[in-house]
C-alpha cells in the first residue's frame, strides 16, 4: 500500500524482489495507495511527526512547511506526499529531479501553481544545479528571477510566486546540498518495515484485491518482503495467480511457500541473483574475500548489477561484507545456504577476520 518511484529500466526494475516500481505495480498501486494517514500503515514516528504539522498547518490558515522524505524505493515517499495534499485540501502537481535539466524548465513549473498547491519533487538529488539554485529562492522567499537575454545585456525579472509546498523525496539523502536540505521545514527518513507490518499491509491489499488469504499466508509473503511494502504487494499478486490456477484461490502457507519457490523467492527474500552471488563467492571463492569485478565475472553479470543491485540487500541482512580486500561472506551466508566453511575460510572456524588476521 505505500509505494513510491517511477518507472525504472534498470536491472532492479526487473526483479520480482526489486524495489522499483515497474508498469503493473503503478497500475495497481494507484488503487490501492491509502488516501489519509491514518490509513497508512507503518512509519509511525514519521506519521506522527507529519500530523503535527498538517494539523498546525491547517489551523493557522497557511500552506504547510516543505517537507523533504528520504529512503529506499518502495517505502511510501509517494503516498505520503499524496496524503500531504489531501490532508491539506490542496492539488498536487508530480515531476522529478531528471526531468528538471534547466532553470526554465523548473521555473515553468513553478509559474503555473497554485496558491496551497503540494509539488512533489521525486528524485531531487538528480536535479541539475542551475534549476537547484532557482529553487532556493523559491522555497524561501515564494519568487524566481526570469532571466531575459544574454551575455551582458541579460536581464533579471523578479517574478512573485503563490505559496506552495514543496515535497521533495530522495533515495540518496546525502548527495543533496546542505542549502538545500536546509531549506525544509520537515524532514524524515522512511525506515524497511518489520514483518509484523507487512503482515497488516498483504491483509489490507488482499482485501482491496479481492483475494482471500490466511495470517499464515500473509505471513509467508510479508518474511519474504525484504521489509518494502511495494515487494509485499507484487509477491501477493504472484502468489495470488498460484492460488487461483494450482489451487482453490485461497492463500494459505503452504500455497505462498510452493509459489515463492516457483517464483525462486526463499525464505529470507533472496532471490536468483543474490544466491547466485553468495555461492559464487562459497563455493569458487571460499567465502572471499575477492574482488568485485572478479565475483561479476563469476556470477555472469555486470560490475554495477551486482554492487547495486545484488549486494545492499546482502549486506543489510548480514550475509556479506564489503572490506578492504574484497567481497566476503559472513557465517550466516554459510548457514543461509546449508554449506560448512572450510578451515581457515572467511566466516568459518579457526578463519581469517574480515581484515586477514587470524582469530
Amino acid at each position: 500500500m505505500n509505494w513510491d518511484d517511477p518507472t525504472d529500466t534498470g536491472a532492479d526494475a526487473e526483479r520480482l524482489v526489486g524495489a522499483v516500481a515497474d508498469r503493473e505495480d503503478q497500475a495497481v498501486e494507484a488503487a490501492l495507495r491509502p488516501k489519509d494517514l491514518g490509513e497508512f500503515i507503518g512509519q509511525e514516528k514519521v506519521r506522527e511527526q507529519l500530523d503535527l504539522v498538517l494539523r498546525a498547518a491547517r489551523a493557522r490558515g497557511a500552506t504547510a512547511d516543505h517537507v523533504l522524505l528520504s529512503g529506499a524505493p518502495g517505502l511510501g515517499k509517494t503516498t505520503l506526499s499524496m496524503i500531504i495534499a489531501a490532508e491539506m485540501g490542496a492539488p498536487i502537481r508530480i515531476t522529478s529531479g531528471p526531468a528538471i535539466q534547466h532553470a526554465g524548465d523548473l521555473a515553468a513549473i513553478l509559474s503555473s501553481l497554485q496558491e496551497g498547491e503540494v509539488l512533489f519533487l521525486d528524485e531531487i538529488h538528480r536535479m541539475s544545479r542551475p534549476a537547484e539554485e532557482m529553487l532556493y529562492m523559491a522555497m524561501e522567499d515564494f519568487r524566481v528571477d526570469v532571466i531575459v537575454g544574454k551575455g551582458p545585456g541579460a536581464t533579471a525579472i523578479p517574478l512573485e510566486l503563490p505559496p506552495f509546498t514543496l515535497v521533495g523525496a530522495t533515495t540518496r539523502a546525502g548527495l543533496l546540498p546542505p542549502p538545500l536540505r536546509d531549506r525544509f521545514g520537515f524532514t524524515a527518513h522512511m525506515e524497511f518495515y518489520e514483518p509484523r507490518e507487512l503482515e497488516r499491509v498483504v491483509h489490507r491489499s488482499a482485501s482491496l484485491l479481492d483475494v482471500e488469504i490466511e495470517p499464515a499466508g500473509a505471513a509467508e509473503i510479508a518474511g519474504r518482503s525484504r521489509g518494502t511494502p511495494r515487494i509485499a504487494n507484487r509477491l501477493l499478486r504472484r502468489v495470488r495467480d498460484y492460488a487461483q490456477v494450482k489451487a482453490d484461490g485461497l492463500i494459505t502457507r503452504e500455497i505462498a511457500h510452493a509459489a515463492l519457490a516457483v517464483y525462486e523467492v526463499d525464505e529470507r527474500g533472496l532471490d536468483r541473483l543474490d544466491r547466485a552471488v553468495l555461492e559464487a563467492l562459497l563455493k569458487l571463492f571460499g567465502g572471499g574475500p575477492v574482488g568485485l569485478s572478479t565475483l561479476a565475472v563469476a556470477v555472469g553479470e555486470e560490475r554495477e548489477t551486482v554492487e547495486e543491485v545484488a549486494e545492499p540487500f546482502l549486506v543489510r541482512e548480514g550475509l556479506l561484507a564489503r572490506t578492504p580486500r574484497g567481497r566476503v561472506a559472513t557465517p550466516a551466508a554459510w548457514a543461509h545456504l546449508g554449506l560448512t566453511a572450510p578451515r581457515g575460510a572467511a566466516g568459518g572456524t579457526g578463519q581469517q577476520d574480515l581484515f586477514g588476521t587470524s582469530q
